[in-house]
């Protein structure tokens, strides 16, 4: 029986309530959104398969990796593809490959009021939602199910995720269907709360006196690939541009387990891996001098390898060397924010507003903090 007693040992990732066949286990949410795993004694026969397809520890699977994993610079040749796209388009590429050959794809979406959930795609434009960064951890309830009857009714499937979900599904599916399932994780840097950006959205609303019916994380039409900008369209035809670090540079409302992750390094439990380039300029200093966006692409097994090959001829690519791509979220895991527990304890007492404006990340404060912040940036431009 799956007992977690302290919550840096969950990332959430429902394996262990896809795998109950008795249906034992739930997955229900703690003050900020986070699933975690609650068994009925009654129901549970104590078989051991929860703790068994559990991933999260230094022993997950890697018998697929290969000895050193293949690391490229990559971009879509399609301007277009990646005006769509966070960074240089590489799952749009992926995804319209398996699409092509008859096979579903899944990935992080929106269902209800923008509440981020991963979903099931057959077309590219069912497919199109997926695009894009979202920073929040997304439901996965039921989906591991659902993707193991695809795979069973012979189709390819090709999921992208956190590497915490791609662990965790590898394991739930088993050697047998891996087979034709591709699996494709981000270079992640933790996983802020869902019921954070709930609540976020209902503050804009209430602040906007519009209901949202847009929103992009990362807004690089108005802002560039690298401005990292936050934007939302009210129904009222007002668009508003933010920049709540609170949701992410922070790691104020991060998952517990993000600051204990087993996969923020090159033992990556994916057949490929993604992420934005930083520090593109070492392997392709002309690639990306537009600012729309680059793609890191590590290949991690065999069939990361033939896939990636299978796109390349849409992309420009150029061999990047490992030492190279090493972001901090390869090297460790994010760091404890101080007052993390606090901040929830305090969420949980008076809710968001009150929340943001105590730790100083809503109000005068937070403006004056981010005005000095880009007061500085201008010096240090003009002293370059």
């Amino acid at each position: 029986m799956i007992d977690i007693k302290n919550p840096c040992d969950c990332c959430g990732c429902t394996a262990c309530a896809s795998v109950c066949p008795h249906g034992a286990i739930t997955m229900f949410p703690d003050t900020l959104g986070f699933l975690y795993p609650r068994v009925d004694p009654v129901s549970c026969t104590d078989c051991g398969l929860c703790e068994r397809v559990c991933q999260f520890n230094d022993h997950y699977d890697k018998s697929l990796n290969l000895s050193r994993p293949l690391a490229f610079a990559a971009r879509h040749k399609d301007i277009d593809e990646i005006m769509k796209s966070r960074s240089g388009a590489v799952f749009a590429a992926a995804s319209d490959f398996i699409l092509e050959h008859g096979g579903v794809i899944y990935g992080a979406g929106f269902k209800d009021h923008f509440r981020v959930a991963h979903k099931r795609a057959v077309t590219k434009s069912e497919r199109d939602e997926m695009r894009g960064s979202k920073y929040v951890q997304s439901d996965l309830t039921g989906v591991f199910s659902q993707v193991r009857e695809d795979l069973r009714n012979g189709l390819s499937v090709l999921f992208s995720g956190t590497p915490c979900q791609t662990s965790g599904l590898g394991a739930f599916v088993g050697p047998k269907l891996r087979e034709q399932l591709y699996l494709m994780d981000i270079v992640c840097h933790g996983v802020p709360g869902p019921y954070v950006w709930r609540d976020y959205l209902a503050y804009l609303e209430k602040k906007h006196h519009s209901r949202i019916c847009r929103v992009c994380f990362r807004d690089k039409e108005a802002f560039g690939w690298s401005a990292q900008r936050e934007s939302f369209w009210f129904e009222n035809d007002r668009a508003n541009r933010e920049s709540p670090d609170f949701l992410y540079y922070h790691n104020i409302s991060f998952r517990h387990s993000c600051s204990s992750c087993h996969f923020a390094n090159l033992q990556r439990p994916s057949d490929l891996t993604i992420a934005d380039y930083w520090g593109w300029e070492r392997t392709a200093p002309t690639l990306n001098t537009d600012d729309k966006g680059c793609s890191l692409v590590i290949c991690n097994t065999f069939k990361g390898k033939e896939l990636f090959k299978a796109i390349s001829d849409k992309m420009t690519v150029l061999e990047a060397a490992l030492p190279d791509i090493m972001q901090n979220a390869l090297r460790q895991p994010p760091a404890v924010y101080p007052k993390r527990v606090a901040f929830e304890a305090f969420y949980a007492r008076y809710g968001f507003e009150r929340t943001m404006k105590h730790f100083h990340l809503l109000g005068w404060k937070y403006e004056c903090a981010k005005l000095k912040g880009r007061i500085f940036s201008l010096l240090r431009l003009n002293v370059k």
